[in-house]
């Protein structure tokens, strides 16, 4: 079909149903189903499946209900006809015959066309080959769909489309829909585990004078009243661990950071994380309860621990591996690799690995890790100990001075977590954020900014503690086998079309 053929071809549709919302008059578009039928709200299909499921074929029960959804799929076989209509619980399928449906309801059939929403009151039972199904006593027109639906139900193929035009995906993929669900059912079973656990959910700020707790690019902002410019958080963190001074030993908060960066399929601009800092814990703490809340949600998403991801089997079960970043960069190199290493810039350009002529030797470890290591590693996998030059706000280490107690989590290739012991120290991370102040004046891009008033609140004495950070949206990439995090963010960020 040429363009000017399918131009001309969604010009008639568009007429047709034009003309059917002006047949059906104020009916087109119901106030609500009490109006339309008398019913005070539809029963969901699910319900009616678990109720039912177990009809013989050819049964017709006393039970009359309301259902609500947009049709999928009718046909007519003369006097009788049939509309499959979906909530976001199924499909359930409506029977309408000449002999026994009111007439009106029957003929409003004329009117009803794929993608409308319509309801329906009558008794459940089975058809002659056993489909569950309503037959219709009442039917109304709830809203009028003046565009059709995509490809006729089989749904959106292009995955640009599916994200300008997340509406009609979901309409029309189910996968899409439960990626919805399975978000839900994460937030929920971490907050249950964090409640159980006696931690208090909080909001802190969105606009910072300081976006500080990463070394990220933020997006900038004025505020008129103040006459000051104001960043969007780039991380929960540093108003999180002000907190633990005032004597909220454990708190967490589940909020929408944004960064002024790439985007890929594991980076979107706009993105949620779980940060949690428990009082007198460190970053073995964390290491515990990643695993119970990471596990916890995939029995609760996956029914289990064991499930493919990206084509491969994946295993949750604990205990999960773990290794410090040097002993995972020696293992990708071959040899043994030291932070004294007077030749790291050459075994990063040996390997390909780009090497910025202001980097120190942390970073330059970190770079070789990212670039070598972190996709490779599929099982669940802890990867701990980091440089001190790439952790400003992690404690030292306990045994070497030279690394800080900071892990990564990567599970199926993909870093979900990121934790440390905190660092408590006002000295030391005044030390560390004018050391992040000089790299920065020596071209650093990636460094993190001075917080005086940050300081000043350690000052007054956090107790010790350990803290983490889990990327919402690259959990339930892993937990739902979805392409990119573009699939999980409802509406993510896009070029705009051309023309």
């Amino acid at each position: 079909m040429t363009e000017d053929e399918r131009a001309g071809r969604e010009a008639e549709v568009l007429g047709a149903r034009r003309e059917s919302r002006g047949r059906l008059g104020d009916r087109a578009f119901a106030l609500n189903l009490r109006e339309a039928l008398g019913a005070e709200e539809p029963t969901a299909t699910a319900v009616l499946r678990q109720r039912h499921g177990d009809l013989p074929p050819d049964t017709r029960t006393e039970d009359r209900v309301a259902v609500a959804g947009r049709v999928v799929l009718a046909r007519r076989f003369g006097k009788l006809a049939f509309l499959v209509v979906r909530d976001r619980t199924g499909d359930i399928q409506l029977v309408l015959s000449e002999a026994e449906t009111p007439a009106d309801a029957f003929a409003l059939l004329e009117d009803v066309d794929l993608g409308d929403i319509v309801g329906a009151t009558g008794v459940i039972g089975t058809t002659r080959k056993g489909e569950l199904s309503v037959f219709v006593e009442r039917l109304a027109m709830l809203t009028k769909a003046l565009r059709p639906l995509p490809e006729k139900w089989h749904g959106l193929k292009d995955p640009d489309l599916q994200q300008r035009q997340r509406y009609l995906h979901l309409a029309t993929d189910e996968t899409a829909r439960s990626r919805v669900v399975a978000r839900a059912t994460v937030l929920r079973t971490i907050r249950e585990e964090l409640d159980r656990r006696g931690f208090v959910e909080v909001e802190t700020p969105v606009l910072q004078a300081i976006a500080g707790g990463a070394m990220a690019k933020p997006f900038t902002t004025h505020h008129n009243a103040l006459d000051m410019d104001l960043k969007l958080r780039i991380s929960l963190e540093l108003f999180l661990k002000r907190l633990l001074v005032g004597g909220l030993e454990r708190v967490y908060e589940i909020g929408r950071n944004f960064r002024n960066e790439g985007i890929d399929r594991e980076r979107n601009p706009e993105f949620t994380m779980l940060e949690l800092y428990q009082a007198y814990g460190d970053y073995e703490t964390m290491m515990q309860i990643s695993q119970d809340l990471i596990t916890a949600c995939a029995v609760n998403v996956r029914g289990g621990l064991a499930f493919d991801f990206r084509g491969r089997a994946l295993d949750l079960t604990p205990p999960w591996r773990r290794l410090t970043m040097l002993e995972a960069v020696g293992e990708a190199v071959g040899e043994e690799v030291t932070l004294d290493r007077t030749d790291l810039g050459a075994l990063a350009d040996r390997h390909d690995v780009y090497v910025d002529p202001v980097w120190g030797p942390g970073k330059i470890v970190q770079e070789l890790y990212e670039k070598l290591v972190e996709e490779t590693l599929r099982a669940p996998t802890i990867v701990c100990d980091f440089p001190r030059e790439v952790s400003p706000l992690a404690r030292l280490h306990r045994s070497d001075p030279g690394l800080t107690e900071h892990f990564d989590l990567v599970i199926g290739g993909v870093e979900l977590a990121t934790a440390f012991s905190e660092l408590t120290d006002p000295d030391e991370q005044r030390a560390r954020f004018e050391l992040q102040a000089e790299q920065r004046a020596a071209g650093g891009d990636e460094t993190h900014p001075y917080d005086e008033d940050f300081v000043v609140a350690l000052e007054h004495g956090m107790p010790p503690a350990g803290g983490i950070g889990i990327g919402i949206d690259r959990l339930l990439i892993v937990l739902t086998d979805a392409p990119s995090i573009r699939d999980l963010i409802l509406f993510p960020h896009l070029r705009p079309n051309e023309g």
